[in-house]
């Protein structure tokens, strides 16, 4: 972990928090959302925008550093739903605000 480059802030963190109201994957209401990387960070991945999203516990554990498409389809989920959500709210928390 320390040599790779991690870019997620505190504050992108919170709002992907936000912005998916749940875990992203089964959309659970969890008090306390784990950090998941879409591309584990054993195949390559890092904390970044792009590729964290907020999961509940149960799916973390069952990802665990399985491909995400795979993983998806293995549990029965709507994986272009979750590629498509990501990309917006990804983009959304990354434009700085206007106002």
């Amino acid at each position: 972990m320390a040599k790779v480059e991690h870019d997620l802030t505190d504050a992108q963190w919170a709002l992907l928090q936000a912005r998916w109201g749940g875990c992203a994957y089964c959309g659970a209401a969890d008090p306390a959302p784990q950090k998941d990387c879409v591309l584990p960070i054993s195949r390559g991945g890092r904390y970044t925008l792009v590729n964290v999203v907020p999961a509940c516990r149960s799916c973390n554990a069952s990802k665990c550093n399985a491909e995400v498409t795979t993983w998806m389809r293995r549990k029965r989920l709507d994986e272009r739903a979750f590629l498509v959500r990501q990309a917006e709210i990804a983009g959304e928390v990354a434009r700085p605000a206007i106002g």
